[in-house]
């Protein structure tokens, strides 16, 4: 059993006793912490929540509803949702916060509360630790029975992001109409399966087929869509010939293609290909995580605008966004945040650009990918001995690479001409991550190999 405590939200395995995983009891004192902390900010008292297709889903959502409404707290349950609908339903309803109930890409016995403020967006890591203190000390108050919060389902949201999505000035439905695509979408038993079909039947994509199409949870193979795991969307588009695979995760935050020939069109190119199409139209600067592809900070600088690294996790590249006005962003995992549509990863809205851009072009996915430079990331991770000093470490090996360009703005990130190697500590598990990018695969496994040996070196 695992529960995981972190600024960003609450996950753990469902089940086991309180405490050592995500039993009811901790739903009920995480969602209280959350929601006295909102009490405290202001006299709105509306709070938006909607959930993935987790098998723990729907009990989840009753604890959740049941302690919200038992502090006074008015809640809009959009249902069956996906993260970036919750995020806009929170601004559309101008609700104190929202929550969205699930775990993302992790397997079927994870859930999770993911915590958004008024603006729709994941609360920071300042406000995160002050709902675990309220947590650990079990400061809260419910109301009276004359005070008990409304509660009101409103499964308009999903019609309302679709048509967000047609009337964005740079989806151009008339040119994805004109091309009759084919698409073949992996929705993992989740409500993918639900949202992506209706947008792109919004789109005039009247050719559809629909893996994994029963939302109950069950996820048919891991639903992290790397490729390892898109072997029957692969398959798919080669048997039928489609002209290309689309794969979301369990919320429909994170998405990626497969090319028609049935090769992956790779997740971190996602971002590179949606920013490339809109930095045609908008000038402007670009953000995406340290430990994503520099392909992005390629595409920028040939559309004439300025790339900037955050942090990773969505919150520091919202933050990164807003501070350098970027007019796109998002992380190598297949996240798309398009900023004036709302700040956060949103696969709906990347389909709609992705596909903009495809038809635009008239060329098929493969031509399009092999358009782009091919860099290769490789990822490690070491696991730590018990009281080792991360810094000590990350110290030494920033001495031993002092010539190099160096950021530490998330860990270590060392710049090796037209090759880095980002090192930082995992949020979750005791281990430092290792990623390595170069053009060819052999350096970028040995770069990361090299730097292990550094690693294992100090800490000794």
């Amino acid at each position: 059993m695992a529960l995981i405590k972190s600024i960003s939200g609450i996950r753990g395995t469902i089940g086991g006793k309180p405490g050592e995983g995500l039993s009811p009891l901790d739903v009920v004192k995480f969602t209280a912490a959350y929601g006295s902390w909102l009490l405290k900010q202001s006299d709105n008292k509306k709070v938006v929540i909607g959930r993935d297709g987790r098998i723990s889903g729907e009990m989840v959502r009753q604890l959740v509803v049941a302690t919200l409404t038992g502090l006074g707290l008015d809640v809009v349950d959009l249902g069956l949702s996906t993260t970036p609908t919750v995020e806009i339903a929170v601004k559309a309803e101008q609700a104190a916060g929202g929550i969205i109930l699930t775990a993302s890409h992790n397997p079927k016995e994870w859930n999770a509360l993911k915590l958004l403020n008024g603006e729709g967006e994941f609360i920071s890591g300042e406000e995160g630790a002050i709902i675990l203190d309220l947590a650990a000390r079990e400061d809260f108050t419910f109301a009276d029975v004359n005070k008990l919060g409304v509660y009101r389902q409103d499964d308009t949201y999903m019609q309302k992001h679709i048509d967000m999505v047609l009337n964005y000035p740079l989806v151009d439905v008339e040119a994805i109409k004109a091309r009759n695509f084919k698409v073949v979408v992996d929705a993992v038993n989740s409500t993918g399966a639900i949202f992506v079909p209706a947008l792109l039947k919004a789109l005039g994509v009247e050719e559809v087929t629909v893996l994994f199409d029963e939302v109950n949870g069950r996820f048919s193979h891991n639903p992290e869509p790397l490729p390892e795991n898109l072997t029957a969307l692969s398959n798919e588009v080669n048997k039928s010939s489609a002209d290309m695979g689309i794969a979301v995760d369990p919320d429909v935050d994170r998405l990626c293609f497969v090319c028609d020939d049935g090769s992956m069109f790779g997740e971190e190119y996602t971002l590179v290909a949606v920013a490339d199409y809109v930095l045609k139209s908008r000038k402007g600067n670009t953000v995406s995580n340290l430990s994503s592809t520099q392909a992005l900070k390629d595409v920028t600088l040939k559309n004439g605008g300025e790339y900037h690294p955050s942090a990773v996790g969505e919150v520091n590249v919202v933050r990164k966004m807003k501070e350098v006005n970027a007019v796109i962003g998002g992380e190598g995992n297949g996240g798309i945040i398009v900023p004036d549509l709302h700040y956060g990863r949103d696969a709906l809205i990347g389909i709609g650009l992705f596909l903009s851009h495809v038809a635009q072009t008239k060329k098929n996915l493969k031509a399009i990918r092999n358009s782009y430079p091919d860099y290769f990331i490789s990822k490690n991770k070491i696991e730590l001995d018990k009281g080792v000093n991360v810094a000590t470490i990350f110290d030494k090996i920033r001495g031993k690479y002092k010539n190099q360009p160096v950021n530490t703005e998330d860990g270590l990130k060392i710049e090796f001409d037209r090759d880095w190697v980002h090192l930082r500590t995992s949020n979750t598990e005791p281990i430092i991550r290792i990623y390595a990018e170069s053009q060819n695969e052999t350096t970028a496994d040995n770069i990361a190999k090299r730097i292990m040996q550094d690693i294992r070196e100090f800490m000794h």
